[in-house]
This record gives C-alpha cells, structure tokens and sequence, in this order.
C-alpha cells in the first residue's frame, strides 16, 4: 500500500505548497505544531507516571503518597487540557489553510486555457468538480492528520521506551517482534485490495452524485418527456454499482477489523504474562507494572501506527490516486512523458488583423472523421457570414475551432485578440447573480451607468423586465423565471454592453419571433461587427454577405448571400473539400 509510487504522487501534489511562496506560513504553523505535540507527549509521560505512582501507593496503603499523587496529577492536567484543545484547534487551522492554497492552484489551472471544456469534452477523468472539491480536502486534512500521527508516534516511541527499559528488557523485544509481524500482515493481505476498492466506490459514489444532479438541472425537459421511469433506471444504476462495491469494501474491512480487534486485545495479556512472576514475587511494584502496561500500549501504538489506521490510510491512498490524475491533467508539469510519444496534428492560431482561415482542416476530439478539409477565407470588418448545413456536418465545429475551444485537425486560424469575440450560443448561460451580472457578463465590473444598462434592455426589447425583477440589484433564478426568448434578448443585451468588433451567433435567435431577429441583427450590422451565424431561417439571409454550405464529410461551397437560396442549388463561388483550385478558394473582402 505505502509504496514508492503512492510516496511520489503525494510529494507530486504536497511539494509545491511546502516550498513555493506558502512555505514560511506552512513550517511555522507545522513548528508550532510540533512544539504542542511536545509538550502533550511529555503531559501524557508525566500522568502515565502519575497513574503508577497512585496505584503503588494504595496497594502500600499509603495516604499520604497517594494524595501528594492526585494533587500532581491535578495539576499537569490544568495545563495538559488547554494544551491538547489548542493542538486540534491548529491542526485544523494548517489543514483549512493548505486547502485554500491548495484548491486555488487547481483552479488556476483547471481554467486557465479551458482545461474545464477540454476534460468535459474529451472525458479524460470522471467528476473533476469532485476532486476539487472534496478530495483536496481529505488530502490536505488526512495528510496533516497522518503527518502528525507518524510525528507524534515518534515522540511517543522515544518518551515511553525509556520508562519501559528501565522495567523490563524482554517486555521491549516481545513489543518490538509483535508490531513488526502485525505491520506485515497488514500490509501484504489488506492493503492493494482495500485501495482498489476505496478508489472504486470514490467513483461509483461521484457517478452516482452526478446523475441526481443532472435529473435536477434537467427536470423541466425530463417533466416534459414524463422520462421518470428511463431516469429512475439510469439512477438505480448507478446506485446499485455503488452498493455492489461498498459491499465488497465491508467484506474486505470485516476481515481487517477482526485482524486490528484481535492484535489490540491481546496487548492487555502481553504486559500481564510477562512481569507477572516479578510482581508476584514481590521483585516488582504493582504500580510499576501499570506504568509498564500503559507504557507498552503508547509504544505498540507507536510502532503499530499503520494497523491501527489502516483503513483510512487506504482511503487516504486512494485519493492521493484521483488527485495527482487531475494534477498531471491542469497542472504545469516537468515531466510531459507520458504525452511525448503521441503526436496529434493540432491547427495553429496566429495573431492577425482580422479573422482567417488557411487550409482549415477539422476532426472532432478523438476521432478521424473529416468535417471540414482545406477550407479558406478571409473575413474583413463588416463582413457577415452565415454558415449552413444539415445537422452534424459541423457548423457547431467549426464555431469550436474559430473560438480556440478544438484544435484537433490542420491548417490556420488567424485571429484578432480573443476578447474581440463574442459568443451567442443557442442556451444562453446565466450565472447565479444580479440582473447587472448578467447584462455585464463575462465581465465583473462595468463602466456603464445603471441608465445606459436599463436603455440597452430597452434596445434588445425588455423594457420592463428590471422593474419586473426588482431592478438591476435583483437576484433571481435567471434560467428558470426568463423564457428561452428572453434569455437570448439578453444575451444580445451583453454584445451591446461589450461592443465586440466580432460575434459569433450559433443559432442564437432560434427562439425569437422574426422581428425580435431583425431588429437584433440590424443592430448588430449597424455597428460594424463582423458576424458570423448559424441558421436555418431564410429571413436571417439578408443580414449576411456570405454563405458558407457544409455539405458533409468536408465538404463546402461558398456562395453570395444575395443569390443564395436555402432549397435551391445555386452557383459557388469557391468548393473545397477534395484539394481545391488555388483560383478557386475565396478571399471574402469588404464590398
């Protein structure tokens, strides 16, 4: 279980908190630590004396000694408490402050350059939010717990060992022979079996999470479809993959807890047996015979550590597994071998002017089928392309590629700076938040007054909708209190908000009626956007310049807008998808 390559994961993980820019606080609060592991070792050495010396004194009948006994006692205890609530109360402080550092470098690197849309997309791990949200938190908890435990055994290990030595030479040696055996077993018959499975149900348990979830966000369209009965099964599923493991889990545990239930009891025998004759014989105080017991049980916990945690060590060990998958996944690494072997063709972005396609070729992630082949044009400011196709031949895709999202295929992307663009998708996306946050959205701040904002509302016709609310301060449950139409009103209010030089529209008015369309896309075009649109209505024709037609397996043709019909065959300007003609591939300029 505790092998080198558990050891290198959790150094892979711990490292950079114990010497990046967090390692002074981290070795200050474990220094403080230590020094009230200290202090509570030498409590804990000083009442086990104390015990012996009560019990000495009243198998002596001695008043005196016995009460001079309980009076110290008495007093190392008036410091011994304060001592051990300040010590958990700062072991959970380091472990609060580790997961703050800790889940923040996770989030810079689970959203810096879209890592979240990559793992959602290529389904490299299962439930990232899960391990960012609860395994950080039992590695950093568990690993300051276990941390301490190991120091803390240590500390015991040297102050009771001296106590036991001076009582009994052979009571050591047994000690030692009898920790060791039960370390072994321990560790050869239960451990890889008890990871594994704790790693499985750590699985089936997210699976199982995540399938409520969705049956909540998606409860309106399931209510619709009355999909209880398909969600139900799905859900039972899952459920049963989770009770099926756990029931695995506690098989393997029964065995483990017979095993650390049967080398604990026997520790209450041990001591007995073997200084037995020397008490009897009177060689031996009864009272040194419970400093030697009490001292025998702080060393085999000491040296016993890994049985006595062995389960949550498993555990512990585990999610150390699922943690450093996700580290290798978002974070920088020095040691890309893994990936080195694997070359995939990946498209190039270069920084332009304005918005270019070179010999544009696309695959979806993780597959070889062709979507797009060899595609060229050029788009100048004012210019509007709409981009047409039957369902799956890769409009969406190439929206992807243009918005960075994919790179898997050939060819150049040329493009101004990223927050030029805009995008509308199809389902707005409404953060939990202020009306303002969502008018204001990417951004966190505005410049714009709150009448500039009320006044763009009026433009994208909601003229009411911040009095209905409770005014832009609002909080709501956007996605459920606006119809879709309403939410894609809104999404057009954030274009006029930002002012982008170009917007990308993926079938971002199909619920609006036609002169709610008109009106947005006139708007658009009358402030010199460049656009570029997914859609099916003939009536969006006439905001556009250029018609891009995907016709499936990468093939396209591209036409005039104005001699575009969407059920009649009309002349290309240019085709591609089978190696075009250099005099054939489409410069689309301006006028």
């Amino acid at each position: 279980m505790l092998s080198l390559a558990a050891w290198r994961q959790f150094v892979s993980v711990a490292k950079p908190y114990w010497l990046g820019e967090e390692r002074k606080k981290a070795w200050s609060l474990l220094f403080v630590l230590i020094v009230l592991m200290l202090a509570e070792t030498q409590f804990a050495v000083m009442l086990n004396n104390q015990a012996g010396e009560m019990t000495s004194a009243l198998a002596a009948k001695n008043g005196d000694r016995f009460w001079s006994s309980v009076r110290a006692c008495l007093f190392v205890l008036a410091f011994a408490v304060p001592i051990y609530a300040l010590y958990y109360y700062m072991r959970d402080l380091f472990a609060n402050h580790w997961r703050r550092w800790l889940t923040g470098r996770f989030l810079d690197g689970y959203l810096k350059g879209r890592k979240y849309y990559q793992l959602g997309s290529d389904s490299e791990i299962d439930n990232p939010d899960q391990r960012i949200s609860e395994d950080i938190n039992t590695f950093t908890g568990r690993s300051i717990h276990f941390l301490l435990i190991f120091l803390g055994s240590i500390m015991q290990l040297v102050a009771f060992s001296a106590v036991l030595w001076s009582i009994s030479h052979l009571l050591v040696g047994v000690l030692a022979v009898y920790a060791l055996m039960g370390t072994v077993v321990a560790l050869y018959v239960f451990g890889n079996p008890l990871i594994h499975l704790n790693f499985l149900q750590l699985r089936r348990e997210a699976d199982f999470r995540f399938s409520l979830m969705r049956l909540r966000e998606k409860a309106e369209s399931i209510a619709f479809y009355r999909g209880e009965a398909q969600e139900r099964a799905h859900i039972d599923g899952r459920f049963e993959k989770v009770f099926h493991n756990f029931a695995k889990l506690i098989r393997k545990q029964r065995s483990l807890n017979l095993f650390q239930r049967t080398f604990s009891q026997l520790t209450l025998v041990l001591p007995g047996v073997i200084l037995a004759e020397r008490v009897l014989s009177g060689e031996l105080e009864v009272g040194r015979a419970v400093q030697a017991a009490g001292a025998f049980t702080a060393v085999l916990g000491a040296v016993a550590v890994i049985v006595d945690n062995f389960e949550s060590l498993s555990r512990f060990v585990a999610g150390i597994g699922r943690l450093q998958v996700l580290s290798n996944l978002v974070l920088p690494s020095a040691e890309p071998a893994e990936t080195a072997g694997k070359q995939y063709p990946r498209i190039e972005l270069r920084p332009g002017a304005h918005l270019a396609l070179e010999a544009l070729t696309l695959y979806p992630p993780a597959s070889e089928r062709v979507l797009i082949k060899e595609l060229t044009l050029a788009l100048r400011p004012g210019d509007a392309l709409l981009i047409t196709g039957d369902s799956g031949c890769g409009k969406s895709s190439l929206l992807r590629a243009i918005a960075g999202l994919w790179d898997t295929g050939s060819g150049v992307i040329q493009h101004p700076p990223l927050d030029s663009f805009f995008f509308l998708p199809q389902q707005p996306y409404l953060q939990p938040g202020t009306l303002r946050s969502q008018l204001i959205y990417p951004s966190a701040e505005s410049s714009l007054s709150d009448e500039r904002l009320l006044a763009i509302l009026e433009q994208v016709h909601l003229p009411l909708l911040a009095e209905r609310v409770g005014g832009l301060g609002a909080v709501q449950d956007w996605e459920k209190l606006l119809s879709v139409g309403e939410q894609q009103r809104l999404a057009f209010a954030r274009v006029l908000v930002h002012e982008p030089s170009i917007v990308i529209l993926d079938e971002a008015t199909s619920a609006l009626d036609s002169g709610n369309e008109a009106l947005l896309y006139e708007r658009l075009r009358k402030r010199g956007a460049t656009l570029i649109s997914i859609a099916h209505r003939p009536a969006v024709l006439r905001h556009h310049t250029h018609v891009l037609h995907l016709q499936g397996e990468g093939a396209w043709t591209m036409h005039e807008a104005s001699g575009y019909r969407f059920d009649e065959p009309v002349p290309d300007l240019a085709a591609g998808g089978s190696n075009p003609a250099p005099e054939q591939v489409l410069r689309v300029v301006a006028g």
